[in-house]
């Protein structure tokens, strides 16, 4: 089977390029998001445990699954950009005849 092409089975850039558009984003959203999930449970657990509800702010820090959310999501949406400029840019140039 020589005629397939090599997988390395990750999605990262090639050896040697730096992290890709929107990457930062993406990975600066899964930690907010992990933080807010990890928020919510620990302000839920009291409702069901039959302890006191903890103060108003602890809600709001639960608010940061969704802005995780939005941020990773912005983050994807930066990435699939890029990638669509790039393939443009490789078709544009696979179209133009040679020149000299």
């Amino acid at each position: 089977m020589s005629n397939e092409t090599p997988h390395s089975g990750t999605s990262s850039p090639a050896r040697g390029e730096g992290p890709g558009p929107g990457d930062g984003l993406i990975r600066s959203g899964v930690i907010v998001f992990a933080i807010g999930a990890v928020a919510t449970l620990v302000t839920v657990a009291p409702l069901f445990l039959g302890a006191d509800p903890l103060p108003s702010a602890a809600y709001f820090v639960c608010m940061l699954m969704g802005v995780g959310f939005a941020l990773a999501a912005a983050g994807l949406l930066r990435s699939i950009a890029a990638q669509r400029r790039q393939a443009a840019a490789g078709r544009a140039a696979a179209h133009t005849p040679p020149t000299g």
